[in-house]
């Protein structure tokens, strides 16, 4: 059986990303939620299970007031959120 990626999983791979952004001189970065949880596995999930809401928790708790959610699910956690980050 596959362990799912935590919150604490999501939320490296999502500041790596930002990290990287900047490195390269980038001024923002948009991250997909999908993306992020396809990349590190268990998305889309076998018997509906996956830690989608984790990720998207992951991507909120890294929002800074600058930030922009360029689109949010209906719910507020999916595979569809995608926000910007400004680095």
């Amino acid at each position: 059986m596959n362990v799912l990626p935590s919150k604490d999983d999501f939320k490296k791979e999502i500041q790596h990303q930002i990290d990287v952004a900047r490195s390269n001189g980038a001024k923002y970065i948009d991250i997909n939620s999908g993306e992020v949880h396809r990349k590190l596995g268990g998305y889309p999930g076998k018997d509906g299970k996956h830690a989608m809401p984790s990720c998207c928790n992951a991507m909120y708790s890294l929002k800074k007031s600058t930030d922009e959610i360029l689109r949010a699910p209906h719910k507020g956690k999916g595979a569809t959120l995608r926000i910007r980050y400004f680095t």
